[in-house]
């Protein structure tokens, strides 16, 4: 557990992400460096605060559709509760159906936000340990029909 612990701390776990966000992403790829702490306005809600934890998030487009929507792969430096959604919300572009960083109305689908990716070196054995996990089928769903009508 502690060397699991330092890997995390030192950033030497690889994590990555899969996102559908509500709006149009400008910028190809980019970097939202903004502290995190707990919302003073909702205990139960996380927000960017100058007086909160550094926390790092690296995004990359990967698709842009119908004019609403916009896939991203996304990797974390830090790894503050809710980092994500609170960043992609504060930028004003939520992830969809997030019914707590969203101001929209959600359906019963669950968030499209998709850990794909991970990677880190067993603590025991010293092998690199990768693993991917496939889209949920409706994130899966709804994108293969944003895709079609593009």
């Amino acid at each position: 557990h502690i060397v699991l612990s330092e890997q995390l701390k030192n950033h030497e776990v690889k994590k990555t992400y899969l996102a559908l966000v509500r709006g149009i992403v400008k910028e190809n790829e980019a970097t939202i460096n903004m502290p995190i702490a707990r919302s003073t306005k909702d205990r139960k809600k996380m927000a960017v605060d100058k007086k909160g934890k550094e926390a790092i998030t690296h995004f990359k487009v990967l698709g842009r559709y119908k004019g609403k929507y916009t896939l991203l792969e996304i990797n974390i430096e830090t790894g503050r509760t809710h980092q994500i959604r609170v960043h992609l919300s504060y930028i004003g572009d939520p992830v969809h159906n997030d019914p707590v960083y969203s101001k929209k109305t959600c359906d019963d689908f669950g968030q499209f936000l998709h850990s794909e990716y991970l990677k880190f070196v067993h603590p025991i054995t010293g092998e690199t340990l990768e693993f991917r996990a496939d889209l949920p089928k409706q994130f899966a769903y709804f994108l293969e029909s944003l895709e079609k009508s593009n």
